[in-house]
């Protein structure tokens, strides 16, 4: 056994016996329990990050770990290859993006790989292969003849750089999701939806039933669903308008607020609403409607709504009737009105809302307040300085005066039913999902349009409709289908005519909604899902990933599944039993005045490399290329190895916590694994010895036996506790006491020593397992070295004796700045050391002094710890 650690010598030899065995292949065994550990795959940008690494070595250690738990574990790897970036690439590359992507796929691949995660590669697929989209456009055809699909004329959001339309879950304050320094703006366009809004009140209801999903990303989403209760109120047209042979006479509005309706003075709408035009048609307001609503379309949606946005509006020429007061109420465009709530349309009531307040003001508008709060001079309106907003009697507001305006609310919705003029009403703030794209790389629709049978779907049989390879992209955007016209013009599968096909096509998350059951089932030519094989691995038990997919990739999938449900492929409700949102890896940027950013490692004594100017170093943020705060994994695992790479990663930090790199810790895992490389090999011979000569191997009565052998038993407790808990951080620790006092145990040379060697045997093999998952490459290679047959992947987990860890215990208090935070056992025995450690793995512990480094922590024996941050 050599005495130097060269894990760029061991790991590849291990990964490619590990190939070799099939090691990581698994098949459907009803006889065994199944685990399916799922990360959520990578777009293939061609490299690695650190956050893909710790993602993927957070849920290598759980794939290990539940195999050697006896479980038949999944654990597959695939491509999210569709998608813009991949296509403006191909652009300025001079390529096409399926050589781009296939070649950034091979090499992310070999990454991976170098990596030693331990997927079953047999199931891998990349989202732009035919055989994968060809079953999710005959799903989206099973969509399209359940009613589930619609294409419709709508204000859509539009991106100028991307050139292609957005959801409005890609729409992140305004801008778009993808580059954050474009601003997104209204258009008006033809698109496909998938009828999400179906399953609001079931997503919504179902964010109550996944007890293994972080709260914050089911908080999210139930904000994002926006569920209200409310009212539908008609309002009647002064006069009825024509719009293309169809006559309009009311507007309908949504209001939380129908007990306010006798202070409804005038109604708003939303720039983006059809009715803006319709009404001031022919009107001497028609060009100002015209040009406000042009300018007030491309303004920020997050800006408009914001509570302190200038409040700006324009009167369309027409009026509607309040249904109860008859009042002649004149109708205004307003910027702060959005189409994407409610009807596009508000009833504005001045004196109860303060952005009607604030309009009716600028305007001179009416204000009539009808909520009295209670202990307060009346109110008038001419005298209000602002709107009230709260609870009162209801006052101005004919035989209901007196009424608390919430009794009111019941009364006002039955009236408005009974009078057919509307009634009360649920609304959400959850929109279809706009799944259309105008860009060339993405999985085609499969529709055509046939001026005899209008919009129909292709075929099941001529499945899939493939994106033709001779498209050429141009680089000043546009759909570069629409101009192959050997492609667009087609016949009708439904009356064999002249046809011509949709050139949209689906948006990338549509590709990412299904993966994961498709995994189940990778190479199954015979239908979108093989029923056998879904209904053993499915659903995932285990997902890993960033919560910036909350209201995204999560929501979909959960979407997705349900319709998947609908139409006979799945027999569950939610795709993810568990969720883990893991912390990003976050490092400070380092900028040169002349020069920019630069990458920290170039950065010398503090100056530019270009210039010699001092650097100004940046705050502490997530890895970004454009900042250049980033650390190559690839580097890393030829410096140190993947070993170490790992190891850092799942050390640092519990899994959910942001990780702050640094280069002097990452080394400090390397030092720890040559130490252990030296320890196995000064022991190497009297280990291997002992259990040709032992069989059975137990302490003697020498206290430092003894201590190593309870110490063995509590480290297998501990870290079998640790790591079911996701405390990965800890398990690790727990390890490394271990292993101080396996190299603080010296065996000897006298009759005792092949005793004390078998225990410390004993005690290293259950180490080497425990670490397997954390650093297989290291530990399988020091199964060989002592002579331990068979895969270390495939060995059972150790267990322990519970008899050699009783000890007498008491309750421990557990403070953070003095306040009771958690209570737990403790042993009597504890050191001080022992008691600060018992502590810190306490996870309402952990939760309160996440990413804070204590002052100082006091342990008062017997007693309590109290963490002083």
């Amino acid at each position: 056994m050599e005495a130097k650690y060269r894990p760029e010598e061991i790991e590849p030899r291990w990964q490619a016996r590990w190939a070799e065995d099939k090691t990581f292949e698994v098949e459907a065994n009803p006889s065994k329990p199944k685990y399916y550990l799922l990360e959520m795959f990578p777009y293939p940008s061609g490299r690695l990050h650190m956050g893909h690494v710790r993602n993927y070595s957070i849920g290598d250690v759980v794939s290990r770990y539940k195999t050697m738990r006896g479980f038949n574990v999944l654990h597959p790897m695939g491509w999210d290859a569709f998608g813009l970036p991949a296509e403006n690439a191909a652009i300025e590359n001079k390529i096409h993006p399926n050589q781009w992507t296939k070649q950034n796929i091979a090499h992310m691949k070999s990454q991976l790989q170098r990596l030693g995660y331990s997927y079953d590669w047999r199931r891998e697929f990349a989202t732009c292969d035919p055989e994968y989209y060809r079953w999710e456009q005959m799903v989206f055809i099973e969509m399209l003849e359940r009613g589930l699909v619609e294409k419709k004329r709508s204000w859509v959001n539009w991106c100028d750089k991307c050139q292609t339309v957005l959801a409005n879950e890609q729409v992140e304050d305004g801008y778009c999701w993808r580059h954050g320094d474009t601003l997104v703006r209204q258009k008006e366009m033809a698109q496909w939806f998938f009828k999400i809004t179906n399953y609001a009140e079931e997503l919504l209801d179902y964010t109550n039933k996944l007890p293994g999903w972080p709260e914050k990303v089911l908080i999210m989403q139930r904000n994002w669903i926006g569920k209200s209760h409310g009212a539908m109120v008609k309002f009647s047209l002064e006069k009825s308008y024509d719009d293309a042979g169809a006559k309009v006479e009311d507007i309908t509005v949504y209001t939380t607020r129908p007990d306010t309706i006798f202070g409804a003075t005038f109604m708003s709408l939303a720039a983006e609403n059809p009715l803006a035009a319709l009404l001031s048609q022919g009107a001497e307001q028609e060009a100002a409607v015209k040009r406000f609503c042009d300018r007030v379309r491309n303004e920020d949606k997050i800006k408009r709504s914001a509570a302190d946005y200038e409040k700006e509006g324009v009167f369309t020429g027409a009026y509607c009737l309040n249904p109860l007061t008859g009042w002649k109420m004149p109708i205004y465009v307003a910027n702060f009105v959005l189409m994407d709530y409610g009807t596009g349309a508000v009833m504005a009531v001045p004196s109860h809302d303060q952005r009607d307040f604030e309009f009716a003001k600028k305007y001179g508008l009416r204000i009539v307040p009808v909520v009295q709060p209670e202990g307060q001079p009346a109110l008038d309106g001419e005298k209000m300085t602002e709107a009230w907003e709260g609870p009162g009697t209801m006052i101005n507001s004919a035989e209901y005066n007196g009424l608390a305006n919430e009794e009111f609310k019941k009364v006002i919705g039955s009236r408005l039913e009974k009078e057919g003029r509307g009634g009360p009403t649920v609304n959400y703030r959850l929109r279809d999902w706009l799944i259309s794209r105008q860009r060339f790389w993405g999985a085609p629709i499969p529709v055509v349009y046939c001026d005899k049978c209008g919009t129909v779907p292709e075929r099941k049989d001529r499945l899939p409709v493939k994106l033709p390879a001779e498209a050429e992209l141009d680089p000043t955007g546009g759909n570069p289908l629409a101009k192959l016209d050997w492609w667009v013009n087609t016949t009708c599968p439904k009356c064999g005519g002249p046809a011509r096909r949709e050139t949209d096509t689906m948006d990338t998350f549509v590709e990412s909604s299904w993966y994961f059951d498709r995994y189940a089932c990778s190479h199954y030519d015979q239908g979108i899902l093989n029923a056998e094989e879904v209904g053993y691995w499915l659903p995932v038990d285990q997902y890993i990933g960033g919560i910036e997919h909350a209201v995204l990739h999560l929501l979909y999938a959960r979407f997705f599944t349900k319709v998947l449900r609908d139409l006979g492929h799945l027999k569950f409700d939610e795709p993810f039993t568990r969720l883990l949102t893991q912390g990003m890896v976050i490092l400070e940027s380092v900028k040169c005045p002349e020069h920019g950013y630069l990458f920290p490692q170039s950065v010398q004594d503090g100056k530019c490399p270009v210039c010699g100017k001092p650097v100004i170093v940046g705050r502490k943020e997530k890895m970004s290329k454009s900042k250049k705060n980033t650390i190559d994994p690839e580097e890393m695992v030829k410096k140190y190895g993947a070993d170490t790479v790992r190891l850092y990663l799942l050390f640092e930090a519990p899994p959910d916590k942001e990780i702050d790199w640094s280069d002097d810790r990452i080394q400090g895992q390397f030092r720890f694994l040559h130490r252990l490389w030296t320890f196995a090999a000064r022991h190497r011979d009297g280990l291997i010895e002992a259990n040709r000569l032992l069989t059975n191997p137990a302490p003697g009565p020498a206290a430092d036996e003894q201590a190593l052998f309870r110490k063995t038993h509590e480290t297998v407790r501990d870290v079998t506790d640790r790591v079911d808990r996701w405390m990965l951080n800890t398990a690790i620790a727990s390890l490394r006491e271990l292993f101080n006092e396996m190299s603080g145990f010296e065996p000897g040379e006298g009759e005792d020593r092949t005793r004390r060697y078998g225990l410390l045997r004993f005690a290293f093999e259950r180490f080497l397992l425990m670490l397997n998952p954390f650093c297989p490459h290291l530990c399988q290679e020091l199964f060989a070295e002592l002579e331990i047959p068979g895969s270390a992947f495939k060995l059972p987990w150790p267990s322990f004796d519970k008899r050699a860890v009783a000890r007498e215990e008491f309750e421990l208090i557990l403070q953070v700045n003095g306040k009771l935070r958690a209570k737990t056992m403790a042993p009597v025995d504890a050191s001080e050391e022992e008691l600060k450690q018992i502590a810190f793995a306490n996870e309402r512990i952990a939760e309160q002094t996440a990413g804070k480094a204590p002052k100082k922590v006091i342990v008062v024996k017997g007693k309590l710890v109290n963490v002083v941050l």
